[in-house]
């Protein structure tokens, strides 16, 4: 997965294994295997840590005790991923304390949460709360489907999504690439788009910097009827 990432000219990347009630964060053995990983890489890759962070209360305990373990590069960004069944209304000030404690809440992949699909105005709800939006790079090519890929591209357009990740699990169907969606946004978004999702953002979060690209959010509600794209 390093040798793909370093031939589709990736530099950085952050390893996020799920925290979550099914899978244990070990974050001694992740550092580890990090480590390990790139003394063998060398130079020609910068490899980081972070997490999926599912919000249970078990992993909120963890984070008041230690939360720079559980952001991306030991920093201050921090992955959040919801529940499919359940986001309940208190989620909100779940996230605001969050960021009181000086963490930047970052929503992955809500165009793959069946919640977030069918109630876009909970998503522009978060973004005015000053969360950040990360979408993957595969629902934009249609690796999951014309409804996440229709999603995606109606956020990009209306200011709602912040950063664009691979997502990567393997080296076949969901490999650590990025260029093909970087040259889909360009074409679709611009050039400023494209750079401020792939490169510009993703390098502030990991050296824990603030966003230089700001996408300005429409002021209509995201609509629950959704646009459909046709591409040819």
């Amino acid at each position: 997965m390093a040798e793909t990432a370093i031939g589709d000219g990736i530099t950085h990347v952050v390893a996020t294994p799920h925290a979550s009630s099914q899978y244990a964060f070990d974050f001694a053995r992740i550092r580890a295997a990090r480590d390990d990983l790139q003394s063998r890489i060398g130079d020609r890759l910068h490899l980081a840590t972070g997490c999926d962070f599912h919000l249970s209360p078990e992993n909120l305990f963890a984070l008041r005790e230690s939360p720079a373990r559980f952001c991306i590069n030991q920093k201050d960004y921090l992955l959040v991923e919801f529940n499919e069944f359940s986001i309940p209304p208190t989620m909100d000030q779940t996230l605001h304390q969050l960021q009181l404690k000086g963490l930047r809440p970052v929503v992955t992949h809500p165009e793959r949460n069946s919640i977030l699909r069918t109630k876009p105005e909970r998503l522009l709800t978060l973004v005015r709360l000053g969360c950040y939006v990360q979408v993957t790079a595969g629902s934009l090519l249609g690796t999951f489907g014309p409804g996440a890929k229709s999603n995606s591209l109606e956020w990009i357009a209306q200011g709602l999504v912040h950063f664009v990740s691979s997502d990567a699990h393997n080296i076949t169907s969901r490999p650590l690439q990025l260029g093909p969606a970087f040259d889909f946004v360009r074409s679709h978004f611009g050039e400023e788009a494209a750079q401020g999702l792939f490169v510009d953002n993703p390098l502030a979060a990991f050296e824990g910097r603030t966003l230089p690209y700001a996408p300005e959010v429409a002021d209509e509600r995201p609509t629950k009827r959704r646009k459909r794209f046709f591409f040819f």
